[in-house]
């Protein structure tokens, strides 16, 4: 099994910028594509931005395309998401998720083996 614990969440006001982190622990060596996913009231749950093992290849949703950047850290088994120029539409609860199959795939929910249990960012306009 892998534990995901996300920490960063909070209240900023449009135009603010916000930094989301996720450590994984436990079987780790299981995971291959990180990512992150997010979930708006009243709505589903989907997806926002993945990275590939070696953390040179990135997937984002084009809602965040130019706006977040997702990255890495193997050593400390961390991902990151920096996330710049928030809009109101941007609130939600942000879950880290892990797959034991490639980032690419992780645009489906179905790929995701691991969640954590999301920490909500808030977009005041």
């Amino acid at each position: 099994q892998v534990q995901l614990a996300e920490s960063g969440g909070g209240l900023v006001q449009a135009g603010d910028s916000l930094s989301l982190s996720c450590e994984a622990s436990g079987r780790t060596d299981n995971v291959i594509g990180m990512g992150w996913f997010r979930q708006a009231p009243a709505k589903e749950r989907e997806f926002i931005a993945a990275i590939t093992w070696g953390g040179k290849t990135t997937y984002y949703a084009d809602s965040v395309q130019g706006r977040f950047t997702i990255s890495r850290n193997n050593a400390k088994n961390t991902v990151r998401l920096q996330m710049n120029t928030l809009k109101p539409e941007d609130t939600a609860v942000y879950y880290c998720a892990a797959s034991k199959g490639v980032a690419q795939s992780m645009r489906s929910m179905s790929r995701v083996d691991y969640w954590g249990k999301g920490t909500l960012v808030t977009v005041s306009s």
